[in-house]
């Protein structure tokens, strides 16, 4: 039986000691559950009960815990699960930066941060680079973040002008059946990115810039044939452009320019046989200097915490498949090779 041993942690702070600690110390149980420890404050500290290693780990948890308290984060289940998995991989020193990143304010006065540092990690590479592809699945903060980018860079005057496009899939005969002119057919396409713009910009900020041209939302169609010099460009939904759109897109930037593509290389919806434009450009331009890549995981995935669950499980059953696919090939070919004349 190991040792029992005890850690002590000085907060005398009792706001944030509530925060920490939640309604009904809901968040410390969550902690005490993952660990198997005990924790309980008394006096202005916080006291931590149980095996070393785990006593250690918990430590390191809270204390990180308590800088995005202090740097005024919102502690909620999602950010402790986020840093318990950061602190078992030995990543916790890198959750530092997260509490210094800062982005911007939002139209409702809320501190824009990166929550995980794969998204710490696609804001340093967008303010270092010209042209970033952020590849990952759905609920990372691609979109979201890239246009929060966007709206500083031009708050900044690093550039004059924000242009955020995404292919319009279903176009075609689907939207002919839709009322209205070409723009009304493909705004549904393009609701994500306004939802965006008015969270950040606030609707009356967003429709100003929009009618003196500041900002541009359009479907892809309509960048050809351009050059977009001291502009902030977004693709967005990028999987789901072809090869010849995507090197279309990427030709338009021109000088004073930053280049965001973003997109989930496992939803695509062109039509079976037709490779999307994103996943070749990953074979074409990885070696590009200037060009960055930055892949997203389920462990950035910030929406609810069933999303990241429902991402793995899609993840493994498509491996599977895969796999069998794979081993079906390959007894289809040993069975040709055995079949075959000898002449």
């Amino acid at each position: 039986m190991s040792e029992t041993s005890t850690k002590r942690i000085a907060l005398n702070d009792f706001n944030a000691l509530h925060l920490l600690f939640g309604n009904l110390d809901e968040n410390i149980k969550i902690i005490e559950k993952h660990y198997d420890v005990n924790i309980t404050s008394r006096d202005g500290e916080i006291l931590i009960k149980g095996n070393e290693a785990q006593v250690n780990a918990v430590a390191e948890v809270i204390q990180n815990l308590i800088a995005a308290l202090q740097s005024g984060e919102t502690i909620d289940r999602q950010r402790i699960h986020y840093v318990i998995q950061s602190v078992n991989i030995g990543d916790s020193s890198k959750l530092e930066d997260l509490n210094k990143t800062f982005v911007c304010v939002t139209a409702k006065g809320k501190y824009l941060k990166p929550k995980t540092i794969g998204q710490g990690n696609y804001i340093k590479a967008i303010q270092k680079n010209a042209v970033v592809f952020g590849i990952g699945p759905a609920g990372t903060g691609k979109t979201y973040l890239a246009v929060a980018m966007a709206v500083r860079a031009f708050k900044n005057n690093e550039v004059t002008r924000i242009i955020i496009t995404r292919p319009a899939v279903e176009a075609g005969e689907s939207l002919g059946f839709l009322p209205g002119d070409l723009q009304m057919k493909v705004d549904p396409y393009l609701r994500p990115l306004y939802d965006a713009l008015y969270d950040i910009l606030g609707a009356d900020t967003y429709n100003n810039y929009k009618e003196r041209g500041l900002i541009e939302v359009a479907p892809l169609a309509y960048m050809r044939g351009r050059t977009l010099d001291n502009a902030f460009i977004i693709l967005d939904e990028a999987q789901n452009t072809t090869k010849q759109q995507m090197k279309m897109f990427l030709t338009r930037f021109g000088f004073g320019s930053k280049v965001v593509v973003n997109g989930d290389i496992t939803q695509i919806d062109l039509p079976t046989g037709k490779k999307s434009g994103l996943v070749n450009a990953i074979e074409v331009l990885n070696d590009v200097e200037g060009i960055h890549f930055i892949y997203l995981t389920e462990r950035d995935v910030v929406r609810h915490e069933l999303v990241k669950k429902i991402i793995t499980c899609y993840d493994q059953y498509e491996k599977k498949e895969k796999n069998i696919a794979e081993k079906k090939q390959a007894q289809k070919k040993n069975l040709t090779r055995k079949n075959k004349p000898n002449y």
